[in-house]
């Protein structure tokens, strides 16, 4: 058998400034996921989106002269100019100054309701998965009846039989709307709650609520920021469908819904009526999707392509 050399055997040299560069340091999650999310050239994209139009909804009624609710009949109908920006509508109210102030009211009902689905969900989810048994059969059975429900059906009919304001609406679109965040809160809480951690701080006497909002709560954050991102377009829609029935916010109240509304009527003769809520809407819920969708891809570099 031919006889191996020695010198083959050698540890091969250690260059200390090439391993300095070659290391790098460790980094969290977030911080990972946050790298991953940047890199992500179309989410980015929407990010930027979402703070304009952000901005744009706290300072755009600033930038023009005219009030949002001010009628002026001299000037009904005009097409976008140097003084009226997106034109007038029926009324000669300003639409640049509508316009973003309805994007308050809409961001507002897609935020508020995505943050009670938020409380409820997450509740509702982690305690059926933690305590597990009895407890979760019941729990989430009546989830399932409730899901049961048309939800758009119970939207509507809440919208009928009660006041119609922002608060009624808020509370028709949560009523069912918080089982789906509860349902994926359950999920990432059953694959946990037997996690080597959360039995130590089981045996160490830690009490239920410590364990959920201290252990279980925050590794669960990635499902629900995503699930989040996409309840918010979701709930803008709605209102826009609401209003499109004659159920949205109350006059002289104004919302990308109630515009879209008022311009289809419109739209043959006075397309700018029509053309910039409905083109906000469609820009907000894309934002939104695609950082959703983002977040998802940085959460879980599986799913990348």
């Amino acid at each position: 058998m031919q006889q191996i050399p020695k010198e083959m055997f050698q540890p091969a040299s250690v260059d200390l400034s090439e391993a300095e560069k070659i290391s790098k340091p460790s980094l969290s999650f977030w911080k990972d996921v946050s790298i991953r999310f940047r890199k992500n050239k179309l989410a980015m994209f929407g990010l930027v989106l979402l703070f304009i139009l952000v901005f744009m909804a706290i300072f755009g009624p600033m930038m023009t002269p005219h009030d949002y609710r001010t009628n002026d009949l001299m000037n009904t109908n005009k097409p976008p100019s140097a003084e009226h920006w997106f034109g007038t509508d029926d009324l000669g109210r300003d639409i640049f100054a509508r316009t973003w102030y309805g994007a308050r009211i809409s961001l507002f009902i897609g935020v508020a309701a995505a943050l009670i689905d938020l409380f409820i969900g997450v509740l509702w989810g982690g305690i059926a998965a933690f305590r597990g048994g009895r407890t979760d059969e019941v729990m989430m059975r009546i989830a399932d009846i409730l899901w049961g429900v048309p939800y758009l059906l119970l939207v509507i009919l809440l919208m009928v039989v009660l006041e119609q304001g922002l608060g009624t609406m808020i509370l028709a679109m949560t009523i069912t709307g918080w089982i789906n965040m509860a349902r994926i809160v359950r999920g990432q809480v059953l694959q946990l709650k037997n996690q080597e951690y959360v039995l130590a701080a089981q045996t160490l006497g830690a009490s239920t609520s410590r364990i959920m909002f201290r252990h279980l709560i925050p590794n669960t954050m990635g499902p629900i920021l995503v699930t989040m991102t996409l309840t918010i377009p979701s709930a803008i829609f709605t209102e826009a469908f609401l209003s499109y029935l004659g159920l949205g916010v109350p006059q002289p109240l104004a919302s990308w819904g109630t515009m879209a509304s008022d311009g289809v009527s419109a739209l043959q003769y006075y397309p700018w009526r029509l053309f910039f809520p409905a083109t906000m809407i469609c820009l907000t819920i894309f934002a939104f999707n695609v950082v959703g969708d983002g977040l998802r891809d940085a959460l879980d570099p599986r799913l990348r392509k």
